[in-house]
């Protein structure tokens, strides 16, 4: 699949949506093939915080860390994963809204 990189380093990849929800849609992915956060180890400790800090270093570097942005990690069917891969969303760009409905 053909994919517009905004970042990478030797554990983790940064890519543009293909289907973006915001002005920012990126979704961050580990280079290590992780299924889900529920897969996550105990040795994977230092691939998850460098997950975060990915975000935070973009977020800096895309000058979009004082106006906010969201971060959403799907885990399994009824969480919305749709891919088999660990991959954390970051939506920015504009108000993102309510999490979840009110209703």
């Amino acid at each position: 699949m053909k994919s517009d990189v905004v970042y990478q380093d030797d554990m983790v990849v940064v890519f543009k949506d293909i289907h973006p929800k915001k002005p920012i849609h990126w979704l961050v992915v580990p280079r290590k093939h992780i299924a889900s956060i529920n897969d996550l180890e105990k040795g994977d400790t230092e691939l998850a915080g460098q997950l975060l800090l990915t975000i935070k270093k973009l977020s800096l570097e895309y000058g979009f860390a004082d106006d906010g942005y969201r971060v959403i990690i799907n885990t399994r069917s009824h969480g919305g994963q749709e891919v088999d891969h660990l991959h954390i969303h970051i939506l920015a760009g504009e108000h993102v809204g309510r999490m979840v409905s009110a209703n």
